[in-house]
C-alpha cells in the first residue's frame, strides 16, 4: 500500500497537489523505479474524483488504502475503502478499480474481456478485475476470511457515459462485482452509504485489515480438497506413500508442539514427486491445514493452475513461485509445499524487486521461514541454470545453520518413461550424467526409443502419434536465437531451422499468437501446441506419451566423448533477423562468461536429461550432427516395436501420416501387432 487516509485528507491533499508526490516517492521508495506517466496520470485524474464522492456522500472519516497490494501477490487495487457497515456495525470493505475510460465494449468472444482504443488486445472486463481482487482477499487475508461478506467491490468508470459502456454489464453483476458511471455518480454515492456508514471513523477497520495475517481461507480449503483431493486419480504407492506420510505426521508434531521441522522428497524424472505434492495439498485443505504449493518455474506452475484449479480459480491462487516470500511473516503457512525444488535460487531478489523487498536472505531461508513445515521435493539432476541451488546438501545445510531437524525421504520408483528403470539409467549412462558407461539400449516392452534420420521424419513420427490420440511434442535443445513474437498479428518467427525444415519455438508471451498458437503457459496441453518447438524451460516438469527430442550442436559426440560447443549469432543485413554464425547454445542463461566450461558442460547434460525423459511411452531422437546422430543409431540398436506403436495400427487408412520412409527391422507379424491393441495413455501430466 502507497498511503493511507481519511477521505477528507486525500481530498485535502489533492487540492494542493501534495498527494501525487507522496505517492510517486512512496512508488519510487517500494519499487526502485519511479512510476510512469499513466500511472500519475491516473492518481491525478482518478483519485480526487472518489474523494470528492465520499465527501459528497458524508463519508469523510471512511480511510482510503491507496495502491493496496494484495497478498502474497505483486497486483494492487487501485483502493480499498475501510469503514463500518451502517446496518451490522462490523467493519466494511469496499474494492474500487478506477477507470478513465470514456467507452468500451465487450469483446465478442467472452464478455468478461473487453475491448478499448488504447489497447490492440483484450482487456478483463473491470466488473470480472474487481469481482477477483474481492475474492483473492477474502481468500487470503485473515482479517475477512471467516467474514467473507464484509469485502465488496465496484468499478467506477468516471469519464464514461453509459450509452459508451452500457455492454459491460453483459457479465453478472454481484455484491463484489458492481459498475458505475459519471453519469450514474448519484447512484454510486447511494452504492457507498449502503455500505459504508456515516457515523463512525474507518480507522479502526482499516488497522484490522491491514493486521490480517496472511492465510487462506476455511472455504479455499474446502474448494481445493474438492477439486485436487476428491477427483481421486492419484494413488500413491510404497516411498510415496511413506513420503506423503512422513509429511502428515511433520504437520501433526508442529500442531501439538509449537515444532518446526523440514522435509526433502528426493526422485528422478516421474518418480510421483508431483503427484504427492497434489495429494499433500488437497489433504491438507481437506484437514483445514493452511498450505501453498510454489515452485521457480512459470511455466509448471501456470501448467499447475490449469490442471488442478481448471474450474475454480481460486484453486488456481494456491500455487505461487518461489519468489512469493520476500517480505512474508516467518511461520505464516503451516505447511509450503517446493515441488521442482532443484530450482531453488540463491536469492528471490532481480533487477526488477523493489528496494524495500531487498531483504538480504538467500531463497532457501525465505522458504524454511514461511511456514513450520517446509517441504521440499527435487531431482538434482534437473538443474539446468546458473545459480540453482536446489540440493539436498544446500538444503540440510539451511536446516542445521536453524537448528532445525531435516528429514529425507527418497523415491526410488518411477512413473514416467513406461516405469521403466532401465531407460533412465540408459539415458543417464548414454548422456553422461552418470559415470556408468554407455551400453547399447535392450528394448524391455516399456519403454520405446528410435532414431529419425531426418527432422522431418522425427515430425511425422510424432504427428502420427498425436494424429493418433496419443499426447505428443517436439522439444530442442536450446541452439537456435529466440526471436520475440512480431507486429500486431504476433508472428512466430521460425527460429529453430535444420537445413530446409524450419519451426517456430513456443511463444514466450502470455497471449495467444499468429494461427492460434497458444501462450506458454498451456503450450504444453494446447491443441496447436505440436506446431511450436518446446525447450527444457517449458519442458520441465511435465510429460506426454510420445517425445521427439532435437539435440543440437551444443551437445556432440567427438572421438568417442561428448564435446560441448557455445553459439554465436550474427543479425541478417536485410532482415535484421538474428540467425545462427557459429553452431551451439544460444541459451542466455548459460551464455559466453556467465559459466566456466565444467559447469556448462553439466547444465547442458541436465537440460537434455530432462528433455529425455518427457515421454511416458515411447522417445525419439534426433541429432543435427551426423556423427551425434550415427552414434545415437549405435546406441539404440535395431528398431523394435514391441507394441509401444499400437496408434499406428489403428489409425484408419486414409488419416495415416506415411512417416515410415525406410525399412522397419525386427517388426512383427501383422497378426500380432493387431493383437496388441492400443494402449490407453496415462492420464497424468507430472
Amino acid at each position: 500500500m502507497l498511503f493511507r487516509a481519511s477521505a477528507k485528507t486525500v481530498a485535502v491533499m489533492a487540492l494542493d497537489g501534495s498527494l501525487f508526490l507522496h505517492l510517486t516517492d512512496q512508488f519510487a521508495h517500494m519499487h526502485g523505479y519511479r512510476p510512469g506517466t499513466s500511472e500519475i496520470r491516473s492518481w491525478e485524474r482518478s483519485l480526487p474524483v472518489l474523494a470528492a464522492a465520499l465527501n459528497d456522500a458524508g463519508l469523510g472519516d471512511v480511510e482510503m488504502m491507496l495502491e493496496y497490494a494484495l497478498p502474497l501477490n505483486s497486483k494492487r487495487a487501485d483502493v480499498v475503502l475501510a469503514g463500518v457497515h451502517p446496518v451490522t456495525g462490523e467493519p466494511s470493505y469496499v474494492v474500487v478499480e478506477l477507470k478513465q475510460w470514456s467507452q468500451a465494449e465487450p469483446d465478442e468472444d467472452d464478455p468478461a474481456l473487453c475491448r478499448i482504443d488504447a489497447y490492440t488486445h483484450p482487456v478483463l472486463n473491470p466488473i470480472e478485475q474487481v469481482r477477483r481482487y474481492c475474492e483473492y482477499l477474502v481468500n487470503f487475508n485473515g482479517a475477512v476470511a471467516e467474514h467473507p461478506g464484509r469485502v465488496s467491490g465496484v468499478a467506477f468508470l468516471h469519464n464514461a457515459t453509459e450509452f459508451g459502456v452500457s455492454g459491460l454489464r453483459a457479465v453478472e453483476l454481484d455484491e463484489r462485482g458492481q459498475l458505475f458511471t459519471g453519469e450514474r455518480r448519484g447512484e454510486f454515492i447511494d452504492h457507498l452509504r449502503a455500505r459504508l456508514s456515516d457515523q463512525h471513523p474507518g480507522v479502526r477497520a482499516d488497522d484490522e485489515l491491514q493486521a490480517g495475517r496472511t492465510v487462506p481461507s476455511k472455504q479455499l480449503m474446502s474448494v481445493a480438497a474438492q477439486e485436487v483431493r476428491e477427483r481421486e486419480q492419484f494413488v500413491l504407492l510404497d516411498e510415496q506413500q511413506v513420503a506423503y506420510r512422513m509429511v502428515l505426521n511433520a504437520v501433526r508434531r508442529a500442531q501439538r508442539s509449537d515444532h518446526k521441522e523440514v522435509v526433502v522428497i528426493t526422485g528422478g524424472p516421474g518418480t510421483g514427486k508431483s503427484v504427492i505434492a497434489l495429494s499433500l495439498l488437497g489433504e491438507l485443505y481437506r484437514q483445514g491445514v493452511p498450505a501453498l504449493h510454489a515452485t521457480g518455474s512459470q511455466s509448471f506452475t501456470k501448467t499447475m493452475r490449469k490442471v488442478a484449479g481448471i474450474r475454480k480459480r481460486e484453486v488456481q491462487e494456491l500455487f505461487k513461485y518461489f519468489n512469493s516470500f520476500m517480505t512474508t511473516e516467518k511461520n505464516t503457512l503451516d505447511v509450503l509445499i517446493c515441488d521442482e525444488a532443484h530450482r531453488i535460487r540463491e536469492t528471490s531478489a532481480n533487477r526488477y524487486t523493489p528496494a524495500a523487498h531487498r531483504t538480504g536472505k538467500r531463497q532457501i531461508e525465505e522458504l524454511i521461514d514461511v511456514a513450520r513445515v517446509p517441504v521440499f521435493l527435487l531431482d538434482e539432476h534437473q538443474v539446468v541454470r546458473p545459480g540453482e541451488m536446489g540440493t539436498v546438501r544446500e538444503i540440510k545445510a539451511a536446516a542445521a545453520a536453524k537448528g532445525l531437524e531435516c528429514r529425507v525421504v527418497p523415491l526410488e520408483s518411477q512413473f514416467r518413461c513406461g516405469g521403466s528403470d532401465a531407460y533412465l539409467r540408459w539415458v543417464h549412462a548414454m548422456l553422461g550424467v552418470t559415470d556408468e558407461k554407455p551400453e547399447q539400449w535392450t528394448p524391455d516392452g516399456l519403454m520405446h526409443i528410435e532414431v529419425a534420420d531426418s527432422p522431418e521424419e522425427l515430425e511425422r513420427i510424432i504427428r502420427t502419434e498425436a494424429l493418433a490420440g496419443a499426447s505428443a511434442r517436439l522439444v530442442a535443445g536450446y541452439c537456435w536465437p529466440w526471436t520475440k513474437p512480431i507486429g500486431k498479428e504476433r508472428r512466430l518467427e521460425a527460429d529453430v531451422r535444420i537445413g530446409d525444415w524450419h519451426r517456430p519455438w513456443n511463444t514466450d508471451s502470455d497471449a495467444i499468437c499468429e494461427n492460434g498458437a497458444p501462450p506458454s503457459k498451456i503450450w504444453s496441453v494446447h491443441e496447436k501446441g505440436l506446431e511450436q518447438i518446446g525447450c527444457v524451460y517449458t519442458a520441465q516438469g511435465l510429460e506426454w506419451d510420445w517425445c521427439g527430442v532435437i539435440l543440437g550442436e551444443d551437445m556432440v559426440r567427438r572421438d568417442g566423448r561428448w564435446v560441448f560447443r557455445r553459439g554465436k549469432e550474427r543479425k541478417d543485413p536485410e532482415s535484421g533477423v538474428k540467425r545462427v554464425a557459429v553452431p551451439g547454445s544460444f541459451d542466455p542463461k548459460v551464455k559466453a562468461g556467465s559459466v566456466d566450461e565444467q559447469e556448462f558442460a553439466r547444465l547442458v547434460r541436465h537440460a537434455y536429461h530432462v528433455l529425455t525423459t518427457r515421454a511416458s511411452r515411447a522417445t525419439v531422437l534426433y541429432s543435427t550432427d551426423e556423427e551425434t546422430r550415427s552414434y545415437l543409431k549405435d546406441m539404440v540398436g535395431g528398431l523394435q516395436v514391441h507394441g509401444l506403436r499400437p496408434t499406428w495400427e489403428n489409425l484408419p487408412e486414409e488419416a495415416r501420416v506415411p512417416h515410415l520412409s525406410r525399412p522397419r527391422r525386427g517388426r512383427r507379424s501383422r497378426r500380432r501387432r493387431q493383437s496388441a491393441g492400443p494402449q490407453s495413455p496415462d492420464p497424468r501430466l507430472f
